[in-house]
């Protein structure tokens, strides 16, 4: 009796914590690459008006076909330019700055810019590793990947990669058909 109680106690303890880590569907991006899908959780506590913009963006179909431009190992992937080259956005206004002290660490999502803070718009990047520690408080971080980083490590590296892999696909978790 005491085994089977302590088995219902692990059981119902599993569920808890699976209900408790599953995405929130409005506010998931998901990015499906030649190397797999990743799944990134959408910050609108911390950048309301980026996660706003990224969210019109893929349900524009802006996003799909995008290839990751500038990937710099040990650093970050770049992407969200149609043009592949760095230098291009989307037709949206640009965005004023939205800097946090929230840490940028492996999986962080941020919003690419100019030297001028306010100038993101359709760019953005995802961090590897502790090296985008320095971008704190000076770019806006608007997402973290919960899924799939390893699919993020898999991106073909270069500036610009000899054969850029692409963002096939992106849409927001809710809005899938």
């Amino acid at each position: 009796m005491i085994r089977l109680l302590l088995c219902l106690a692990v059981l119902l303890a599993g569920t808890a914590i699976s209900q408790a880590q599953a995405p929130d569907p409005q506010n998931t991006l998901v990015i499906e690459t030649s190397k797999g899908n990743i799944l990134i959780r959408l910050r609108p506590d911390l950048a309301p008006k980026h996660v706003a913009q990224v969210k019109r963006l893929a349900k524009e179909g802006f996003y799909n076909g995008i290839v990751f431009h500038r990937v710099i190992a040990g650093f970050m992937a770049q992407t969200g330019d149609p043009t592949g080259t760095g230098t291009g956005g989307s037709k949206l206004p640009n965005l004023p700055a939205e800097f946090t002290q929230e840490e940028f660490k492996r999986g962080s999502v941020g919003a690419a810019r100019t030297n001028d803070p306010n100038s993101a718009n359709s760019q953005f990047f995802i961090c590897f590793g502790a090296t985008c520690r320095q971008l704190t408080g000076q770019y806006t971080l608007w997402g973290e990947v919960i899924e799939g980083m390893e699919n993020v490590d898999k991106i073909a590296r270069g500036e610009p990669p000899p054969q850029p892999d692409k963002m096939l696909k992106v849409y927001v978790l809710a809005d899938k058909k």
